[in-house]
């Protein structure tokens, strides 16, 4: 007869069921499902990136340029909102905005599904005019030394005397002669509430590598 050691150990069965397949393709799910409702949050409402596709911003911008905006720099706007939720603050003159404005039912397209990037020239309250290659604030030319007028300012370009409405802004593009903006909008002054954000910088950029990292101001 044998005897067993009484210091060994006999196996123990385990407590512990192995995952099945379906639960591990469950959790990739749901860890998938999370990540992407947070990154959704985070472009909608935080930063998101933009691709310049004209020369109305030039020499600014350029085509090719890739910026991020900050989606907080005014306000907090929710996911599919057309409109901030809530302003904390109020944009800047010469801040570079991205927005959206209301439709124009003369036009063949649907400009409030386009994201358009111009500079806030106006703030609310202030008497704006434009003529030849001059922008007036109240009486007072503005030191623009980012602008361009490739055509010396056209008849067409000019604007005002205007007052900038509570609320809203007026707002240009630098390439003035090769920019639709305020001067010939139906309704020129946009809602704050329609601002999505302002442009912090340059994050790539398929004209020059050099321009990579620049701050927009």
């Amino acid at each position: 007869m044998t005897v067993a050691n009484q210091n060994s150990t006999s196996p123990q069965p385990s407590s512990q069921k192995p995952k099945s397949q379906s639960s591990e393709v469950f959790s990739f799910l749901k860890t998938l499902a999370i990540f992407l409702a947070a990154a959704f949050f985070l472009r909608a409402s935080v930063v998101e990136a933009f691709k310049i596709p004209s020369l109305s911003m030039f020499p600014t911008l350029r085509i090719g340029d890739h910026i991020l905006v900050s989606k907080l720099s005014y306000g907090l706007r929710l996911p599919l909102m057309t409109d901030s939720l809530f302003l904390f603050d109020t944009p800047k003159r010469q801040d570079i905005v991205v927005f959206t404005r209301p439709d124009e039912p003369e036009t063949s397209e649907d400009e409030s599904s386009i994201n358009i990037i111009k500079r806030v020239i106006g703030l609310p309250g202030d008497t704006v005019e434009v003529r030849g290659t001059k922008v007036f604030i109240n009486g007072e030319p503005l030191d623009e030394p980012y602008a361009r007028w490739q055509d010396h300012g056209i008849p067409d370009g000019y604007f005002g005397p205007d007052k900038v409405p509570d609320g809203h802004v007026f707002l240009l593009g630098d390439n003035r002669d090769r920019s639709k903006d305020s001067r010939f909008w139906k309704e020129p002054f946009l809602d704050i509430y329609r601002i999505k954000g302002r442009a912090l910088f340059i994050y790539w950029s398929w004209d020059s590598l050099d321009r990579i990292g620049t701050v927009l101001h």
